[in-house]
């Protein structure tokens, strides 16, 4: 359970943006609800520590999605955040590919794209390709042939700032992944609901 405050605001989220929206966020009572990501754990720890900070963390998220085979109302994430003097993209960057290496094998496959997330900039996409069609298109990936595993960038300005870090020293990046389709990608796991349906499948 969280606070808008940490949830969104601190996080460069505004009042009304669409992520804040009752459609993908649920509410317990006026401005409490359950958190939609952790970032703000991420929010919490830019507030109340100083830098240099390196630190990774795991957590359960909710948002009100309709249940299918890579979709859940809640789900895991793995939230990482660095921030620094001199941290750069390429720390970014280097950090993850490193990771999806170490998990998959240096065979796997990343791509890395632009994407629009309000408490970084520039933002991150990660891609992994799907090992269950290897790029051909199934229902794991939803015939894209590629499934996104995280978004990531470097921290925004406003949140920095926010959060009371000097933006002017201090640069960061963070990355949310999601647990869930990484294990299921591991494992060769190609549905959700089979994570969590309290069956043994073989």
């Amino acid at each position: 359970i969280e606070t808008e405050e940490y949830n969104f605001r601190k996080l460069n989220l505004p009042e009304g943006h669409p992520a804040t929206d009752l459609q993908d966020t649920l509410y317990v009572k006026n401005n409490i609800l359950l958190r939609t990501h952790t970032s703000s754990v991420e929010a919490r720890i830019l507030t109340d520590e100083e830098p240099p900070i390196r630190i990774a963390f795991p957590g359960k998220c909710y948002r009100n999605e309709t249940l299918n085979a890579t979709n859940a109302a809640f789900f895991h994430h793995y939230q990482g955040v660095v921030v620094d003097k001199g941290i750069t993209m390429q720390h970014l960057m280097g950090t993850l590919d490193a990771f999806h290496r170490y998990l998959f094998g240096d065979d796997i496959k990343i791509r890395f794209r632009y994407k629009y997330y309000p408490e970084v900039s520039p933002g991150l996409g990660v891609d992994l390709l799907c090992l269950f069609c290897h790029g051909d298109g199934c229902n794991a990936c939803q015939q894209r042939g590629w499934t996104e595993v995280l978004g990531s960038g470097m921290i925004h300005y406003n949140t920095l700032k926010m959060c009371g870090i000097d933006p002017e020293i201090y640069t960061g990046f963070a990355f949310g992944m999601g647990l869930d389709r990484l294990v299921m990608q591991r494992l060769a796991i190609n549905d959700i609901r089979k994570l969590y349906g309290g069956l043994i499948y073989e």
